[in-house]
């Protein structure tokens, strides 16, 4: 019997995060061998026993074990040594900002320098990792060719095609997304676009260079963090004048061309609040996008203050954050509110307490705060809660047993308005 998997051509993914173990294993069910990379060894062991390291992202489990046992995905942390045996290269390596928001490429530049070592000629390199224009072709295009000695455009190909998923949601994005595609030149285009029909079988939107991809990604979720700005800035606004900003939103977005987003507490995560940066730090550092980044930012300050006008000091008042994800049903605390909440409230001298059904005590203690069941008794000692992430374990909360609360500040305007002041709570949204 003939061994399908000789005929199939061969792909590394770089990097088996979130993102990047689910495009592997989505190619691998899908004609092509894959070598997937990573620097954690616990990811690589769990990958090579046909087990998803990642949670909570619907039928990623099944198709990791389908390709172990099709024998079509194994994983390495030797990054060099998966490209060596590819012909197609998927690069998604998170690039970060650090704590004075400029841009950190520390882990990217490693993989890249690992990559440039096992390239061989002839193949295509697709970044899927969301960069500032002009890296793919100037930062990391170069560096592979200076370390490789390949001659970018001759000797290898490249392409970027950014990842456009909402985490728990992946697979079904990756199928209904279009796929944006843009190469260094007509050949490098042509294979990338070849490689995404096969292996993801999505819509493609061809664009006409590397730096036109890479902008259209930043643009969209600058787009949204503008877009959030004003919904705050709105939500202001509206309580000054006794209006509630879920009404008026509501109304407005029933004209076609109006969509509003809906105002909170702050925006975290891995794309909004650090990809306008990669503008501001290139050039754009006026206007817009960094008066966006301020107003969001300063969301949590607005939100205390808001406490603080209804309660008055919150020196040794019991504080419960409910959520440490940035958003809701997800488990993931980059950027969230919750830390600058936790920063507000103990430079003010409050005790803070999180609660969060998706970490475990031990993952919320290592974020500096105190870990609080919904089902304990020290509920009853509670001062105020504060929503910050609503998961839909929130919809059910009771507050009969929150017996010493003064206010719940709904930072997403979700809560039981009716429920919490019949019980002679005072209630706080966004804009309400």
């Amino acid at each position: 019997m003939i061994d399908q998997r000789t005929s199939q051509p061969n792909a590394a993914v770089v990097g088996l995060g979130k993102i990047g173990l689910t495009l592997a294993a989505v190619f691998a069910n899908n004609g092509y061998n894959v070598f997937g990379a990573d620097i954690n060894e616990d990811v690589v062991t769990a990958v090579n026993q046909g087990k998803s390291p990642i949670k909570n992202e619907p039928k990623l489990d099944q198709l990791v074990l389908q390709a172990h046992q099709n024998q079509t995905l194994s994983a390495t942390s030797l990054t060099a040594d998966a490209v060596a045996k590819s012909e197609i290269i998927i690069v998604i390596v998170p690039v970060f900002v650090d704590i004075q928001n400029n841009i950190d490429y520390q882990w990217m530049d490693q993989a890249v320098e690992a990559i440039a070592k096992g390239i061989k000629q002839g193949s295509l390199v697709i970044f899927e990792t969301t960069l500032s224009p002009g890296d793919t072709r100037n930062r990391f295009g170069r560096k592979i060719e200076e370390v490789s000695r390949l001659k970018l455009g001759e000797d290898f190909h490249l392409a970027y095609s950014p990842e456009r998923v909402y985490s728990n949601q992946i697979i079904q994005d990756l199928a209904n997304y279009p796929k944006v595609v843009g190469g260094l030149d007509e050949k490098s285009l042509e294979l990338a676009s070849t490689f995404y029909k096969k292996a993801i079988g999505c819509e493609l939107i061809e664009v006409s260079s590397l730096e036109t991809a890479e902008f259209s990604k930043v643009a969209e979720c600058v787009y949204r963090d503008v877009n959030i700005a004003l919904a705050n800035e709105f939500a202001k606004f509206a309580e000054t004048k006794g209006i509630s900003i879920s009404e008026v939103i509501t109304a407005s977005n029933s004209q076609p061309y109006s969509h509003i987003h809906a105002p909170g507490i702050g925006v975290g995560g891995h794309c909004i609040p650090i990809y306008p940066y990669f503008f501001i730090h290139k050039g754009l550092d006026r206007g817009l996008t960094p008066i966006a980044r301020r107003m969001n930012d300063g969301m949590a300050a607005y939100a205390i203050g808001k406490v603080e006008d209804r309660i008055g000091t919150l020196k040794d008042k019991n504080v419960l954050i409910l959520g440490l994800s940035y958003r809701g049903n997800v488990k993931e605390a980059t950027k969230s509110t919750t830390l600058l909440l936790m920063e507000q409230l103990q430079e003010k001298k409050a005790n803070v307490f999180v609660n969060d059904p998706h970490f475990a005590e031990s993952e919320v203690q290592k974020y500096g705060a105190d870990s609080l069941s919904l089902q304990g008794s020290f509920v009853s000692e509670v001062d105020i809660v504060i929503l910050q992430a609503f998961h839909e374990e929130y919809s059910t909360i009771d507050f009969e047993n929150f017996r010493n609360c003064k206010l719940v500040l709904d930072g997403r305007n979700k809560l039981n308005k009716e429920e919490i002041t019949r019980l002679g709570i005072k209630y706080e949204g966004i804009g309400e």
